[in-house]
Order: C-alpha cells, then sequence, then structure tokens
C-alpha cells in the first residue's frame, strides 16, 4: 500500500519570508532569509555564528526582538504588530540533534504523538505513522522503542514524527551529528531522498560543509550574527567571501586590487591571474595547485614567492602544509614523498609557486 504524502498540501503557499531580529545584548542575530515551497536551506557557520539561534527562532522558542516571521503569507510573528504565535501553535517540525524520541514509547506511537495532539483519531494517527514509517524503509521497526534503534534508525523515526503533524515549516538541527562516520554516509544519501520529497520549506543547521552540500540546494553562511554569503553549493564553492567559508570549501583565498591579470595582496606580493577584473577582488585557488621548491622556479613561473613553513597535517593520503608567504598564511597539499625530498619542517624556508592557470579572481 502506498504510504502517505509527506506532507500536506501548501496549497500553492509563497513559503517564508523572515527577517529574524533578535537582541540579546552582548549577541545580535540580524538575518533575513527567503525561502520557496520545495526549497532545502542550509545555514553554515562556525560555531557561536548565531545558526541555533535563528533555528530556535524559526521554532518560535527564542522570541524576536524585531523584524517577522511569515510562512505562506500568514504572520507567525511581528514585534512591532505585538503578534506572536505560539510555538505549539505553528505550522512547523523540528528535528532535534539528538532526536529527543519518547524513550517509553514505541518508533509508531512516537510517530503518531504529534497527530493525536492535534484531534486525529487513535486509530487514524496509528495509520499515518505506520505508513510513514514504512515510507521510511522502519515497518518492521515500529514496535521497537528507541533504545533498541541504531542510530540512522532513530534519526529516521525523529524525521518521520516530524513530518506526521504535516508541517509547512521542517527545521533540522545538526541532523547527522549524532551519527558515527559509517553511518552518516548512508543516512545522508537517505535524507537528502526524503528532503527532495518535501513539498514545503524545509531548513537545516549543520557546521559540516559536506552536510549543507549534500543535502541543501542553498546555503546561507552566518558569522557573528550576520549573513555573509549565500548562494547554491557549486557558487559558494567556487566563489567563497570570507576565510571561513574558504577553508571549508579547502581554498586559499585572499583579497586585494586587481588590474587585469594582476591582483596585489599585499606589498611585494601579487597574483597573476587568469580572468581579468578592475579594482577590489578576492582570488582563490586549491591548495594542491601550490608546489613547493627548495630554490627558485625558472623565471617562467610567475607567481612565485619566498615562504616559510609553518605546520604540517596529514590530510586524507596527502600532507597539507601551512606556511606564511610575505606576511599571508598559504597551504599547500604535497605528498608524503614530497615532504621527505624536500626535507620540509617547521620552520623550513622554501619557494612557493602557483599557476595562473588554477586561479580564480572575482570581484570583492
Amino acid at each position: 500500500m502506498k504510504g502517505p504524502a509527506l506532507t500536506k498540501d501548501t496549497g500553492g503557499g509563497t513559503g517564508l519570508d523572515a527577517h529574524l531580529l533578535l537582541d540579546r545584548g552582548s549577541f545580535t542575530l540580524d538575518v533575513a532569509l527567503g525561502v520557496r515551497p520545495g526549497e532545502v536551506l542550509a545555514l553554515l557557520g562556525p560555531n557561536g555564528a548565531g545558526k541555533t539561534t535563528a533555528l530556535r527562532a524559526l521554532a518560535g522558542l527564542a522570541p524576536l526582538t524585531g523584524g517577522h516571521l511569515r510562512l505562506d503569507g500568514e504572520t507567525l510573528e511581528d514585534p512591532a504588530l505585538r503578534r506572536r504565535t505560539p510555538p505549539e501553535a505553528r505550522p512547523v517540525g523540528v528535528i532535534f540533534q539528538d532526536y529527543l524520541l519518547f524513550p517509553h514509547l514505541t518508533a509508531l506511537e512516537n510517530v503518531a504523538f504529534g497527530p493525536r495532539c492535534q484531534g486525529m483519531s487513535r486509530a487514524a494517527a496509528r495509520a499515518l505513522a505506520a505508513g510513514l514509517l514504512d515510507r521510511m524503509g522502519l515497518a518492521d521497526q515500529a514496535g521497537a522503542k528507541p533504545r533498541r534503534l541504531s542510530g540512522g534508525q532513530a534519526q529516521r523515526v525523529a524525521l518521520a514524527r516530524a513530518l506526521a503533524t504535516g508541517p509547512r515549516l521542517l527545521l533540522l538541527d545538526e541532523p547527522l551529528a549524532a551519527l558515527d562516520a559509517r553511518a552518516r554516509l548512508d543516512v545522508r544519501a537517505e535524507l537528502r531522498r526524503h528532503l527532495a520529497a518535501f513539498e514545503a520549506v524545509a531548513i537545516l543547521v549543520t557546521h559540516d560543509p559536506l552536510d549543507a552540500m549534500v543535502l541543501a540546494d542553498r546555503l546561507v553562511v552566518i558569522e557573528d550574527g550576520r549573513r555573509v554569503q549565500e548562494g547554491t553549493p557549486a557558487e559558494i564553492a567556487r566563489r567563497p567571501r570570507t576565510d571561513y567559508v574558504a577553508r571549508l570549501v579547502g581554498l586559499n583565498l585572499y583579497q586585494g586590487e586587481a588590474a587585469g591579470h594582476t591582483v596585489r595582496l599585499a606589498p611585494g606580493l601579487a597574483l597573476t591571474t587568469t580572468e581579468a577584473v578592475d579594482g577590489p577582488a578576492f582570488v582563490a585557488f586549491p591548495p594542491s595547485a601550490v608546489t613547493l621548491h627548495r630554490d627558485r622556479p625558472d623565471s617562467s613561473a610567475r607567481n612565485a614567492w619566498p615562504a616559510a613553513v609553518t605546520g604540517m597535517e596529514s590530510h586524507g593520503d596527502q600532507i597539507r602544509v601551512a606556511l606564511t608567504a610575505a606576511g599571508l598564511p598559504l597551504t599547500a597539499d604535497l605528498t608524503p614523498v614530497s615532504v621527505a625530498e624536500l626535507l620540509l619542517a617547521p620552520g623550513a624556508e622554501v619557494w612557493a609557486s602557483v599557476k595562473a592557470a588554477q586561479t580564480h579572481a572575482y570581484p570583492a
């Protein structure tokens, strides 16, 4: 038998229109969000950036001090109008980082709990829950209590419980953080499939760039309570605009003044780039584009500077080497054999070079 739809018909809803303004004195969140029905948005940022505060504000657990929150044209919160819908009355489903399943209830009873609270009959709620568990591939675990479920199974039960009330906004707080690396791979793929079938608005909070890149259609990067970058995963990865984003996607990123194919980064340090840009510009390139030499490379290498090794660490099957060049940080990925041949160690002086064809310049 075909399972129930993953959400109620949104009736052509307009999605989420929010300006989350929350002033806590020592910290202020000021982020505008617009999300279409059927779209998955990821809020990405370092610890303390305001991601969880934003999620709590959307759920109604942290009252706004300004701005507004509208969902499918309905105002859920607007301090200026003294309007605030309490959390329990909002059409919002939440999946918490630790899932927070009721330990004394079976998987079926956990999923049926929300519809029962909405007034659905016990039989109808159990039928809805059974259909959702079947959709999640958990029909054989309907009678199991949370302590008997694996991490991946518990995550899917939590998703089914959140969907059972037909939310127009689904919030996911670090949805894969509680899983080990092996389970994470499979559950991430399953979660992506279920989110793709969700017809309303879905927002996930994560600090893991891979989760964000795989699960979301669009990313909003938050730092210090502010939105610093927004775009598709490909746009964010290709054109980072802060050091935090560059580190997430594994790029060297610099900002300087461009004139044609040259970007001046610091006194005595300039980069020749593939793209021609004029004015303030960013230039980015991967650590794999950096080559290190004991002596100055031949004169045809236009991007070459003396550098000093400041540290080294394993990075997959390579060694990531941290350096400074003209006072700026630089990272290079080398094979263990290359590290040994160059006799690299903290404090070693080398020459670093980057091919212009492997750089990417764009307006700041």
